[in-house]
Protein backbone atom coordinates (compact mmCIF):
# COMPACT_ATOMS: atom_id res chain seq x y z
CA UNK A 1 0.00 0.00 0.00
CA UNK A 2 1.49 3.38 -0.96
CA UNK A 3 1.51 6.11 1.60
CA UNK A 4 -1.08 8.21 -0.19
CA UNK A 5 -3.42 5.28 -0.72
CA UNK A 6 -3.80 4.68 2.98
CA UNK A 7 -4.43 8.30 3.87
CA UNK A 8 -8.25 8.30 3.60
CA UNK A 9 -8.49 5.18 5.72
CA UNK A 10 -6.05 6.66 8.22
CA UNK A 11 -8.10 9.86 8.47
CA UNK A 12 -11.25 7.80 8.95
CA UNK A 13 -9.64 5.87 11.80
CA UNK A 14 -8.29 9.02 13.37
CA UNK A 15 -11.57 10.93 13.15
CA UNK A 16 -13.03 9.94 16.54
CA UNK A 17 -9.68 10.30 18.27
CA UNK A 18 -8.91 13.74 16.89
CA UNK A 19 -12.42 15.09 17.23
CA UNK A 20 -12.76 13.77 20.74
CA UNK A 21 -9.41 15.11 21.82
CA UNK A 22 -9.94 18.44 20.10
CA UNK A 23 -13.40 18.74 21.55
CA UNK A 24 -11.95 18.50 25.04
CA UNK A 25 -9.29 21.11 24.27
CA UNK A 26 -9.83 24.77 24.92
CA UNK A 27 -8.27 27.23 22.52
CA UNK A 28 -6.35 30.03 24.22
CA UNK A 29 -7.67 33.60 23.81
CA UNK A 30 -7.21 35.02 20.37
CA UNK A 31 -6.93 31.65 18.59
CA UNK A 32 -9.39 29.93 16.29
CA UNK A 33 -11.21 26.94 17.69
CA UNK A 34 -9.91 24.72 14.84
CA UNK A 35 -6.25 25.22 15.79
CA UNK A 36 -6.06 22.21 18.16
CA UNK A 37 -7.31 19.87 15.41
CA UNK A 38 -4.64 21.19 13.05
CA UNK A 39 -2.00 20.64 15.74
CA UNK A 40 -3.20 17.10 16.41
CA UNK A 41 -3.11 16.19 12.75
CA UNK A 42 0.43 17.61 12.36
CA UNK A 43 1.50 15.63 15.44
CA UNK A 44 0.03 12.40 14.04
CA UNK A 45 1.42 12.94 10.54
CA UNK A 46 4.90 13.60 11.88
CA UNK A 47 4.80 10.46 13.98
CA UNK A 48 4.10 8.41 10.83
CA UNK A 49 6.17 10.31 8.26
CA UNK A 50 9.24 12.10 9.61
CA UNK A 51 10.33 13.80 6.42
CA UNK A 52 9.18 17.37 5.88
CA UNK A 53 8.07 17.69 9.49
CA UNK A 54 10.17 20.64 10.52
CA UNK A 55 7.92 23.21 12.13
CA UNK A 56 8.24 26.81 10.89
CA UNK A 57 9.80 29.04 13.53
CA UNK A 58 6.88 31.44 13.61
CA UNK A 59 4.44 28.57 14.24
CA UNK A 60 6.65 27.10 16.95
CA UNK A 61 6.72 30.44 18.73
CA UNK A 62 2.91 30.50 18.83
CA UNK A 63 2.63 26.95 20.14
CA UNK A 64 1.44 26.84 23.77
CA UNK A 65 4.06 25.49 26.13
CA UNK A 66 3.62 21.93 27.29
CA UNK A 67 1.23 21.00 24.44
CA UNK A 68 1.10 17.26 23.74
CA UNK A 69 -1.32 14.57 22.75
CA UNK A 70 -3.37 13.31 25.73
CA UNK A 71 -2.11 10.07 27.23
CA UNK A 72 -5.02 7.99 25.89
CA UNK A 73 -4.52 9.51 22.46
CA UNK A 74 -0.83 8.61 22.57
CA UNK A 75 -1.68 4.99 23.30
CA UNK A 76 -4.07 4.83 20.35
CA UNK A 77 -1.54 6.61 18.17
CA UNK A 78 1.15 4.01 18.95
CA UNK A 79 -1.27 1.23 17.99
CA UNK A 80 -2.38 3.03 14.83
CA UNK A 81 1.18 3.91 13.82
CA UNK A 82 2.28 0.30 14.27
CA UNK A 83 -0.75 -0.95 12.34
CA UNK A 84 -0.34 1.49 9.47
CA UNK A 85 3.38 0.89 9.13
CA UNK A 86 2.89 -2.87 9.19
CA UNK A 87 0.80 -2.61 6.01
CA UNK A 88 2.52 0.42 4.50
CA UNK A 89 5.28 0.40 1.91
CA UNK A 90 7.78 1.81 4.36
CA UNK A 91 7.82 -1.43 6.35
CA UNK A 92 8.53 -3.91 3.60
CA UNK A 93 12.13 -4.00 4.86
CA UNK A 94 11.50 -2.80 8.41
CA UNK A 95 13.13 0.54 7.57
CA UNK A 96 10.38 2.69 9.08
CA UNK A 97 11.20 1.32 12.54
CA UNK A 98 14.95 1.95 12.28
CA UNK A 99 15.99 5.08 14.18
CA UNK A 100 19.83 5.11 14.15
CA UNK A 101 19.86 7.83 16.78
CA UNK A 102 23.61 8.29 17.20
CA UNK A 103 23.18 11.53 19.15
CA UNK A 104 20.99 9.75 21.70
CA UNK A 105 23.45 6.87 21.93
CA UNK A 106 26.32 9.27 22.56
CA UNK A 107 24.39 11.05 25.32
CA UNK A 108 23.38 7.78 26.98
CA UNK A 109 26.92 6.42 26.91
CA UNK A 110 28.17 9.67 28.39
CA UNK A 111 25.56 9.98 31.15
CA UNK A 112 24.67 6.41 32.11
CA UNK A 113 27.77 4.27 31.51
CA UNK A 114 30.26 4.75 34.33
CA UNK A 115 33.95 3.89 34.52
CA UNK A 116 34.23 2.71 30.91
CA UNK A 117 36.16 5.33 28.95
CA UNK A 118 37.45 2.75 26.46
CA UNK A 119 34.06 1.17 25.78
CA UNK A 120 32.38 4.56 25.33
CA UNK A 121 34.90 5.70 22.76
CA UNK A 122 35.30 2.58 20.65
CA UNK A 123 31.61 1.60 20.59
CA UNK A 124 30.42 5.03 19.53
CA UNK A 125 33.05 5.36 16.81
CA UNK A 126 32.54 1.80 15.57
CA UNK A 127 28.74 2.02 15.34
CA UNK A 128 28.65 5.54 13.94
CA UNK A 129 31.34 4.81 11.36
CA UNK A 130 29.56 1.64 10.26
CA UNK A 131 26.17 3.33 9.87
CA UNK A 132 27.65 6.27 7.98
CA UNK A 133 29.54 4.05 5.49
CA UNK A 134 27.36 3.75 2.37
CA UNK A 135 28.70 0.32 1.40
CA UNK A 136 30.48 -1.56 4.16
CA UNK A 137 32.92 -4.32 3.23
CA UNK A 138 31.50 -6.63 5.88
CA UNK A 139 29.10 -6.84 8.79
CA UNK A 140 30.20 -5.09 11.97
CA UNK A 141 31.36 -7.57 14.63
CA UNK A 142 31.92 -6.34 18.20
CA UNK A 143 32.98 -8.51 21.11
CA UNK A 144 32.40 -7.14 24.64
CA UNK A 145 34.60 -8.57 27.41
CA UNK A 146 34.75 -8.10 31.15
CA UNK A 147 33.42 -9.16 34.51
CA UNK A 148 29.73 -9.54 35.17
CA UNK A 149 28.05 -6.26 36.07
CA UNK A 150 30.48 -3.99 34.25
CA UNK A 151 27.93 -2.92 31.61
CA UNK A 152 28.14 -5.30 28.65
CA UNK A 153 24.43 -6.16 28.52
CA UNK A 154 23.57 -2.61 29.54
CA UNK A 155 25.38 -1.17 26.52
CA UNK A 156 23.99 -3.81 24.15
CA UNK A 157 20.45 -2.78 25.18
CA UNK A 158 21.42 0.87 24.84
CA UNK A 159 22.59 0.31 21.26
CA UNK A 160 19.39 -1.56 20.46
CA UNK A 161 17.16 1.17 21.89
CA UNK A 162 18.84 3.90 19.86
CA UNK A 163 19.12 2.02 16.59
CA UNK A 164 15.55 0.66 16.57
CA UNK A 165 12.35 2.37 17.64
CA UNK A 166 11.01 -0.89 19.11
CA UNK A 167 14.27 -1.77 20.89
CA UNK A 168 14.58 -5.43 21.78
CA UNK A 169 11.04 -6.01 20.49
CA UNK A 170 12.07 -5.07 16.97
CA UNK A 171 11.78 -7.76 14.32
CA UNK A 172 15.22 -6.64 13.16
CA UNK A 173 16.85 -7.61 16.48
CA UNK A 174 17.60 -11.16 17.63
CA UNK A 175 19.08 -12.06 21.02
CA UNK A 176 20.58 -15.48 21.63
CA UNK A 177 21.48 -16.68 25.14
CA UNK A 178 23.91 -19.56 24.89
CA UNK A 179 22.68 -21.86 27.66
CA UNK A 180 19.03 -21.10 26.89
CA UNK A 181 18.92 -21.34 23.10
CA UNK A 182 21.77 -23.85 22.61
CA UNK A 183 21.91 -25.89 25.85
CA UNK A 184 22.88 -29.36 24.57
CA UNK A 185 26.20 -29.90 22.72
CA UNK A 186 24.87 -33.08 21.12
CA UNK A 187 22.32 -31.03 19.16
CA UNK A 188 24.85 -28.56 17.77
CA UNK A 189 24.15 -29.58 14.15
CA UNK A 190 20.45 -28.87 14.62
CA UNK A 191 21.26 -25.55 16.33
CA UNK A 192 23.45 -24.56 13.37
CA UNK A 193 20.59 -25.06 10.94
CA UNK A 194 18.18 -23.11 13.15
CA UNK A 195 20.67 -20.29 13.72
CA UNK A 196 21.46 -19.88 10.03
CA UNK A 197 17.75 -19.84 9.22
CA UNK A 198 16.99 -17.11 11.78
CA UNK A 199 19.88 -14.94 10.65
CA UNK A 200 18.95 -15.30 6.98
CA UNK A 201 15.25 -14.59 7.55
CA UNK A 202 15.97 -11.55 9.70
CA UNK A 203 18.39 -10.01 7.18
CA UNK A 204 15.92 -10.57 4.33
CA UNK A 205 13.23 -8.79 6.36
CA UNK A 206 15.45 -5.92 7.52
CA UNK A 207 18.19 -4.20 5.57
CA UNK A 208 19.85 -3.40 8.90
CA UNK A 209 19.79 -6.24 11.43
CA UNK A 210 21.30 -6.68 14.89
CA UNK A 211 22.27 -10.00 16.45
CA UNK A 212 23.33 -10.26 20.11
CA UNK A 213 24.97 -13.39 21.53
CA UNK A 214 24.98 -13.37 25.33
CA UNK A 215 27.37 -15.66 27.23
CA UNK A 216 29.31 -16.07 23.98
CA UNK A 217 32.10 -17.93 25.78
CA UNK A 218 29.66 -20.83 26.21
CA UNK A 219 28.87 -21.09 22.49
CA UNK A 220 30.10 -24.25 20.79
CA UNK A 221 32.87 -23.55 18.27
CA UNK A 222 30.64 -25.10 15.60
CA UNK A 223 28.01 -22.42 16.20
CA UNK A 224 30.61 -19.68 16.02
CA UNK A 225 31.85 -21.11 12.73
CA UNK A 226 28.24 -21.18 11.48
CA UNK A 227 28.18 -17.42 12.07
CA UNK A 228 31.51 -16.89 10.29
CA UNK A 229 30.21 -16.49 6.70
CA UNK A 230 27.86 -13.70 7.80
CA UNK A 231 30.68 -11.58 9.29
CA UNK A 232 33.19 -12.36 6.53
CA UNK A 233 34.03 -10.31 3.45
CA UNK A 234 31.34 -11.61 1.09
CA UNK A 235 29.15 -9.42 -1.12
CA UNK A 236 26.30 -11.90 -0.69
CA UNK A 237 25.51 -15.46 0.33
CA UNK A 238 22.83 -17.21 -1.73
CA UNK A 239 21.80 -13.82 -3.05
CA UNK A 240 21.45 -12.21 0.39
CA UNK A 241 23.68 -9.28 1.44
CA UNK A 242 24.68 -9.46 5.12
CA UNK A 243 27.04 -6.47 5.12
CA UNK A 244 24.51 -4.14 6.78
CA UNK A 245 24.23 -6.38 9.85
CA UNK A 246 25.73 -5.91 13.31
CA UNK A 247 26.87 -8.83 15.47
CA UNK A 248 27.60 -8.27 19.18
CA UNK A 249 29.15 -10.97 21.36
CA UNK A 250 29.05 -10.63 25.17
CA UNK A 251 31.58 -12.64 27.15
CA UNK A 252 33.19 -12.88 30.59
CA UNK A 253 36.36 -14.32 29.05
CA UNK A 254 39.20 -11.84 29.30
CA UNK A 255 37.84 -10.32 32.50
CA UNK A 256 40.85 -11.48 34.52
CA UNK A 257 43.46 -9.90 32.25
CA UNK A 258 41.40 -6.69 32.02
CA UNK A 259 41.22 -6.54 35.81
CA UNK A 260 44.92 -7.27 36.21
CA UNK A 261 45.93 -4.48 33.82
CA UNK A 262 43.62 -2.06 35.62
CA UNK A 263 45.00 -3.11 39.01
CA UNK A 264 48.61 -2.73 37.80
CA UNK A 265 47.88 0.82 36.69
CA UNK A 266 46.36 1.63 40.08
CA UNK A 267 49.28 0.13 41.99
CA UNK A 268 51.67 2.14 39.84
CA UNK A 269 49.81 5.32 40.80
CA UNK A 270 48.42 5.82 37.30
CA UNK A 271 44.79 6.71 36.52
CA UNK A 272 42.68 4.08 34.82
CA UNK A 273 41.84 6.66 32.17
CA UNK A 274 45.47 6.36 31.01
CA UNK A 275 44.82 2.81 29.81
CA UNK A 276 44.67 2.86 26.02
CA UNK A 277 42.71 0.64 23.70
CA UNK A 278 45.86 -0.40 21.83
CA UNK A 279 47.59 -1.51 25.03
CA UNK A 280 44.69 -3.47 26.50
CA UNK A 281 43.32 -4.98 23.30
CA UNK A 282 46.56 -6.81 22.52
CA UNK A 283 46.51 -8.39 26.01
CA UNK A 284 42.85 -9.28 25.60
CA UNK A 285 43.29 -10.85 22.16
CA UNK A 286 46.17 -13.01 23.45
CA UNK A 287 44.07 -14.13 26.43
CA UNK A 288 41.23 -15.17 24.11
CA UNK A 289 43.48 -17.10 21.76
CA UNK A 290 45.04 -19.02 24.65
CA UNK A 291 41.77 -19.66 26.49
CA UNK A 292 40.56 -23.22 26.85
CA UNK A 293 37.08 -22.08 27.89
CA UNK A 294 34.33 -21.98 25.29
CA UNK A 295 34.62 -22.07 21.54
CA UNK A 296 36.18 -18.69 20.75
CA UNK A 297 39.74 -20.04 20.55
CA UNK A 298 38.62 -23.09 18.56
CA UNK A 299 36.52 -21.14 16.05
CA UNK A 300 37.73 -19.31 12.94
CA UNK A 301 36.47 -15.90 14.07
CA UNK A 302 39.61 -14.96 16.00
CA UNK A 303 42.46 -16.36 13.90
CA UNK A 304 40.88 -14.97 10.71
CA UNK A 305 40.44 -11.54 12.34
CA UNK A 306 36.70 -11.30 11.72
CA UNK A 307 35.97 -9.56 15.03
CA UNK A 308 36.38 -5.85 14.31
CA UNK A 309 36.77 -4.66 17.90
CA UNK A 310 37.41 -6.45 21.18
CA UNK A 311 35.85 -4.01 23.64
CA UNK A 312 37.19 -4.22 27.22
CA UNK A 313 34.91 -3.34 30.14
CA UNK A 314 37.02 -2.37 33.14
CA UNK A 315 36.19 -3.43 36.72
CA UNK A 316 34.16 -0.83 38.62
CA UNK A 317 35.45 1.04 41.64
CA UNK A 318 33.54 2.46 44.60
CA UNK A 319 32.93 5.81 42.87
CA UNK A 320 31.44 4.15 39.79
CA UNK A 321 29.11 1.92 41.79
CA UNK A 322 27.95 4.98 43.72
CA UNK A 323 26.95 6.61 40.43
CA UNK A 324 25.01 3.47 39.52
CA UNK A 325 23.18 3.67 42.86
CA UNK A 326 22.32 7.31 42.20
CA UNK A 327 20.98 6.39 38.74
CA UNK A 328 18.83 3.65 40.27
CA UNK A 329 17.20 6.17 42.64
CA UNK A 330 16.68 8.66 39.80
CA UNK A 331 15.17 6.00 37.52
CA UNK A 332 12.46 5.43 40.12
CA UNK A 333 12.09 9.13 40.98
CA UNK A 334 13.11 8.40 44.57
CA UNK A 335 14.79 10.95 46.85
CA UNK A 336 18.28 10.17 48.10
CA UNK A 337 21.18 11.66 50.05
CA UNK A 338 24.93 11.19 49.72
CA UNK A 339 24.84 9.25 52.99
CA UNK A 340 22.28 6.80 51.60
CA UNK A 341 24.33 6.29 48.43
CA UNK A 342 27.43 5.54 50.52
CA UNK A 343 25.45 3.17 52.72
CA UNK A 344 24.20 1.15 49.75
CA UNK A 345 27.73 0.89 48.34
CA UNK A 346 29.08 -0.33 51.70
CA UNK A 347 26.79 -3.37 51.52
CA UNK A 348 28.52 -4.59 48.36
CA UNK A 349 31.60 -6.80 48.08
CA UNK A 350 34.90 -5.32 46.89
CA UNK A 351 38.08 -7.22 45.95
CA UNK A 352 41.07 -7.99 45.98
CA UNK A 353 42.89 -7.24 49.22
CA UNK A 354 42.87 -3.52 48.40
CA UNK A 355 39.05 -3.68 48.19
CA UNK A 356 39.24 -1.75 44.95
CA UNK A 357 36.88 -3.45 42.52
CA UNK A 358 33.20 -4.33 42.94
CA UNK A 359 32.74 -8.10 42.67
CA UNK A 360 29.21 -7.66 41.27
CA UNK A 361 29.75 -4.45 39.37
CA UNK A 362 26.44 -2.61 39.24
CA UNK A 363 24.31 -5.69 38.60
CA UNK A 364 22.46 -5.89 41.94
CA UNK A 365 22.18 -2.16 42.63
CA UNK A 366 18.54 -1.71 41.53
CA UNK A 367 17.39 -4.36 44.03
CA UNK A 368 19.66 -3.31 46.89
CA UNK A 369 18.16 0.16 47.17
CA UNK A 370 14.87 -1.43 48.25
CA UNK A 371 16.42 -2.14 51.65
CA UNK A 372 17.08 1.56 52.19
CA UNK A 373 13.66 2.91 51.35
CA UNK A 374 11.51 4.27 54.20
Amino acid sequence: MARGAGLPLLLCCLGPLLCGAAGRSRAPPGRAGSDPSRQYWRYVACRLWREGCEQPQEEASREPQGWSLPLVGQDYLEILSSWYCRFGKCCETGDCRIANNITGLELDLSRRLHGQHLAKDVILKAVQGFLETPQSEKALALSFHGWSGTGKNFVARMITDHLYRDGLKSECVKVFISLYHFPHPKYVDLYKVQLKKQISETVQLCKQSLFIFDEAEKLHSGLLDAIKPYVDHYDSIDGVDYRRSIFIFLSNIGGNIINQVTLDFWRAGRAREEITMEYLEQHLRLELLESTDGGFAQSHLLPENLIDFFVPFLPLENRHVKLCVRDAFLARSLPYTEEVLDEVVRTMVFIPEEKLFSAQGCKSVSHRINYFLP
